[in-house]
């Protein structure tokens, strides 16, 4: 989003540079006359209290009677009257609302009132129409829940109305119509329904963002009126109906975003004029279908052009050639067909151009590419593409990220590829070896389910920035790459589905991998047993993810570009985004024996754990009852014995189990995650017993005895569990635990594949 800089904002940054002067000057000049008038003054104490500012609070230390109210940090006077004229505070005392008595309104004079980035809560007073002299108001970004007072129709002098980042909701009062002034209309994120007649009135405006919003209506007809518009945002919202075409009728406007909408229909370019201003076109996530027109060339100026995500079908047309500036295509997720439009390659300025989920079949017989080029990311997967690597690509001499997943193409991978950041050709029909990587940059690399073969390049230590290694299903003969440890941002190992062999542990070798957070090692040859302190260095796993780490993962969508295959609830799905609080282990279908290692109860921040069909002897480590967010746990097909440790039945997440096929006796945990189980899950222990009420068998009376001797333990176990948890893990498990159980809905937003 191009984002305009607002007029009070311009004035903040004034006041907060030349605030130590003022100080300074009034210190060593307290014998002039002070500016400030003592009823202005004694207003803006009275503020401070009923805002409940601490007066060690570093932005109003100044607010005291030594010194000028006019030198007072957020205060701006008028020169000549010395009335208070803006007003620009961070409210961070918590519980403090502005009422409709508050002294705020005495300040009659005001122009510009800012309270951002606070904890200023409650609703909007209607009294804030006393400020009539008003020009700017911004009260962004704090916790006003309630709608919109229709009295602020009535300050007419208003110019800039800044109210995102709140809990705002209901309707744009009509009475903004009469705001005629008004240029700056910023009610981003918040919770507004309904339509959005009024704006078609503003006939001063340049900026409307009405993002991350609930509206839900179809556009105003006709907005040819907006004559002074320069940007509309209203992206993620549900606005329905044909694409407001009158848009493109205004010849000021030069951004539009309205994707993550519900647009249904063809869209439509013709009433636009040919001297079109608009650089910046996204509509992807909506439901825009037919062909993408002919008339997109008069966008002549477009810069950057999303339609992703959509059901556009047929072939890209050739007008598109005449959009010399594009710098960002984004066609990715509909239906086109046919050859990559071949003059793609000849423009030097792309820098982004991402095509993938589509059926693009081929590139043409010759592809000419513009030495000159500054593409940097290149996105072709999930097409019918096919033939030899395509070699052409080696020309494009600063791209950083290349997707050519999902294709058919042969051959081998080309070693020019070494510069890149992340590279993902899963799913394809390369052979030969993977090439030298010496790249320090490599962040992820995906070569899975082709048909590579040879070893793991050792030269893959050299690409220290590696966050992804994903070379699952192909044919790769190697023993475990005991060296990638030294790979310290290493978060993504995936080897399953090859012919790796051998032990994965060697006294002499430390295996700390301290970043790892999924590790698939399934379906090869590894053998021996692990030491029992195994995963005790595995430093990334223990910890439940925090607020911290999921609000990153939400902001930064580029984490992760490349997916992984895991078996999740006894069904093989590719996650296309890995999230950061996603932990996993999958050793299913080697050959390891000896003891599960005591240790694995460390890892807390486990979600899957895959042991399955192995030859692990020995009993269930009660340590499993650690793993407090666990939500998949398989341990069928090995050669366990002795009784399910009841702790387990008080993993609350714990949804999938398998521990077929083993030789486990005594009864199972009672719990609900347990009866939930299919029958299947517990078969093949016939020594088993508490399955009637999953597999309807005859029930097994237990003496009274021995129920009495299970509830002590059910009653023991838990306090065990938690002190063995809290000595290991104090500063931050309490925590953890109450934060997995807030995020638990967010489990499945893994964005699945389709």
């Amino acid at each position: 989003m191009i984002r305009s800089q607002s007029y009070c904002f311009r004035a903040t940054i004034i006041i907060h540079l030349f605030f130590s002067l003022h100080l300074l000057l009034n210190t060593f000049a307290s014998h002039t006359q002070s500016l400030c008038r003592q009823d202005q003054r004694d207003i803006l104490l009275e503020l401070k209290k009923e805002l409940k500012i601490p007066n060690d609070e570093y932005h109003v230390i100044s607010w005291n009677t030594t010194l000028d109210c006019c030198s007072w940090w957020g205060v701006t006077c008028d020169a000549k009257s010395g009335r208070v004229i803006s007003l620009d505070l961070i409210i961070e005392s918590a519980n403090v609302s502005l009422t409709s008595g508050s002294s705020l309104f005495q300040l009659r004079h005001l122009r510009q009132l800012v309270f951002t980035h606070g904890n200023l809560q409650g609703v909007i007073p209607s009294s804030i129409a006393n400020l009539t002299h008003l020009t700017c108001l911004d009260l962004s970004n704090n916790l006003l829940v309630g709608e919109v007072p229709a009295s602020i129709g009535k300050l007419n002098q208003l110019i800039e109305i800044h109210l995102s980042g709140n809990y705002l909701r209901g309707n744009i009062p009509t009475s903004f119509a009469n705001l005629t002034k008004l240029s700056q209309l910023v009610l981003s994120e918040n919770q507004f329904t309904g339509g959005i007649t009024v704006v078609a009135n503003l006939t001063s405006v340049f900026n409307i963002n009405l993002s991350q919003n609930n509206f839900k209506s179809l556009f105003p007809p006709d907005l040819s009126g907006l004559h002074k518009l320069g940007q509309f945002v209203g992206s993620r919202n549900s606005f329905f109906g044909p694409f407001p075409s009158s848009l493109f009728m205004i010849s000021s406007l030069f951004n539009i975003e309205l994707n993550q909408n519900k647009f249904k229909g063809p869209i439509d370019f013709g009433n636009m004029s040919t001297s079109s201003t608009v650089r910046v076109l996204t509509l992807g996530y909506n439901d825009l279908d037919g062909p993408i027109p002919e008339s997109i060339s008069k966008l002549g100026n477009l810069e950057v052009l999303d339609l992703s995500h959509n059901n556009f079908g047929g072939r890209v047309p050739r007008s598109t050639s005449k959009l010399a500036h594009l710098v960002t295509l984004d066609l990715s997720y509909n239906k086109l067909e046919g050859q990559v439009p071949h003059w793609l390659w000849r423009s030097s300025v792309f820098s982004v151009l991402l095509l993938s989920h589509n059926s693009f079949s081929s590139f043409g017989k010759s592809v000419e590419v513009d030495d000159a080029t500054w593409l940097n990311e290149l996105g072709l997967g999930s097409n019918s593409l096919q033939g030899p690597f395509p070699q052409w690509i080696c020309k494009f001499k600063i791209l950083r990220t290349l997707d050519l997943s999902n294709n058919h193409f042969t051959g081998f991978i080309p070693q020019c590829l070494n510069s890149l950041q992340d590279l993902n050709l899963r799913n394809n029909g390369l052979s030969g070896s993977l090439p030298d990587f010496n790249n320090s940059d490599l962040r992820s690399l995906d070569v899975s389910r082709n048909s590579l073969v040879g070893g793991l390049p050792k030269s893959l230590t050299n690409c220290t920035s590696m966050q992804l290694l994903n070379v699952k299903g192909n044919k790769i003969n190697d023993t475990f790459p005991f060296w990638l440890d030294s790979l310290s941002t290493l978060m993504v190992l995936a080897l399953g589905s090859n012919a790796f062999h051998g032990p994965i542990y060697q006294p002499s070798t430390y295996l700390g991998f301290p970043s790892l957070k999924i590790i698939d090692i399934s379906n090869n040859s590894f053998v021996g047993s692990l030491p029992q302190d195994y995963f005790s260095n595995w430093s990334a796993m223990p910890f439940v993810f925090s607020d911290e780490e999921y609000l990153s993962y939400m902001e930064d969508s580029t984490m992760y570009k490349d997916s992984i295959n895991l078996v999740s609830k006894g069904v093989a799905t590719d996650f296309v985004r890995i999230p950061v609080f996603f932990k996993a282990i999958d050793f299913s279908g080697n050959g390891f024996s000896g003891q599960i290692p005591e240790s694995i109860g460390v890892l807390s921040g486990l979600r899957l754990l895959n042991l399955s069909g192995n030859a692990f002897t020995g009993s269930i480590p009660p340590s499993l009852a650690n793993i407090t967010i666990l939500e998949t746990l398989d341990l069928s097909r090995n050669n366990l014995s002795g009784e399910i440790p009841r702790g387990l039945g008080n993993l609350s997440f714990l949804s999938n189990i398998n521990f077929s096929h083993n030789h486990l006796q005594g009864f199972l945990p009672r719990s609900t995650q347990f009866e939930r189980q299919n029958c299947s899950s517990f078969s093949g222990n016939p020594k088993l017993h508490g399955l009637e009420d999953i597999c309807g068998e005859i029930h097994v009376p237990v003496p009274k005895s021995q129920q009495h001797e299970e509830y002590l333990l059910e009653s023991e176990e838990p306090l065990i569990h938690w002190v063995a948890v809290a000595i290991a893990y104090v500063p931050g498990v309490f925590c953890g635990l109450v934060i997995g159980h807030i995020f638990t809905s967010y489990k499945y937003e893994w964005f699945i594949a389709r």
